[in-house]
């Protein structure tokens, strides 16, 4: 599929021509698509599809990979993964990667600051106030959906303005679906874009700008925010919902 010409405003991160690999096993077969700056971006599709794969290449944390990824107009397919993060770009795993052996507030000041204009730890405690209720608690101690919260306010610390989310909704209460999704909001508001992979497609269509289908390693469809509902029949034969 050719790279996305339908995304508004400024391109920020431009996947062209994608191939990932573990050892023998070819994930990524070309994939392209375009997040601009602003946007909330979801990558759909089924397990197996690639969307993780895509996040974890963007990251350098696949270490075959070749195609161009350009965050700002600079190539990043030959940096490494600390590079990557110090150009602005978190990564919220779907493991999350909470420290047990640190409390909820040491957990947030661990990762270093890679740009001004990190949230400080009240703002963050702002947007997520059951972190500061549960500050002086051990990370994985957290519900779910508190580790999910502590995931993402770690990554809002440091600075980074194009947040990876790697299935933010993953097994939570509707009620803690609902936190997420006004957390997207709000920051989409602030101005962060975020790339976001989820299996849910009814809460992807409630925040995302942008979606894109992925099949067998690829971007196979590209959908609106406003073609939603004319190409409902397409996104479930993709999706199978």
């Amino acid at each position: 599929m050719p790279e996305s010409k339908a995304t508004e405003g400024m391109p920020l991160l431009e996947v062209s021509d994608l191939h990932a690999y573990y050892g023998e096993s070819h994930i990524l077969h070309g994939s392209s698509f375009v997040v601009s700056e602003g946007q909330v971006v979801a990558l759909l599709g089924r397990n197996g599809a690639g969307k993780t794969t895509t996040l974890r290449a963007i990251m350098g944390m696949v270490r075959d990979r070749r195609g161009s990824i350009r965050f700002r107009g600079q190539e990043l397919i030959k940096l490494s993964s600390d590079k990557i993060a110090n150009l602005g770009i978190g990564y919220c795993p779907e493991e999350r990667g909470i420290f047990a052996s640190l409390d909820v507030e040491e957990n947030l000041l661990l990762p270093p600051t890679v740009a001004d204009g990190g949230m400080s730890l009240e703002e963050i405690y702002s947007l997520f106030p059951n972190l500061k209720e549960r500050r002086r608690s051990s990370g994985t101690r957290l519900s779910g959906g508190e580790q999910q919260m502590l995931a993402i306010g770690r990554i809002l610390r440091t600075g980074a303005r194009l947040l990876l989310l790697d299935e933010p909704t993953e097994g939570l209460a509707p009620v803690i679906v609902q936190q997420i999704h006004d957390v997207i909001t709000q920051l989409k508001s602030r101005g962060y874009t975020i790339l976001l992979v989820e299996q849910n497609y009814h809460f992807a269509a409630t925040v995302a700008d942008h979606h894109f289908i992925m099949e067998q390693g690829k971007v196979a469809e590209e959908v609106r925010k406003d073609e939603l509902k004319e190409k409902q029949d397409l996104i479930e034969t993709y999706l199978g919902v």
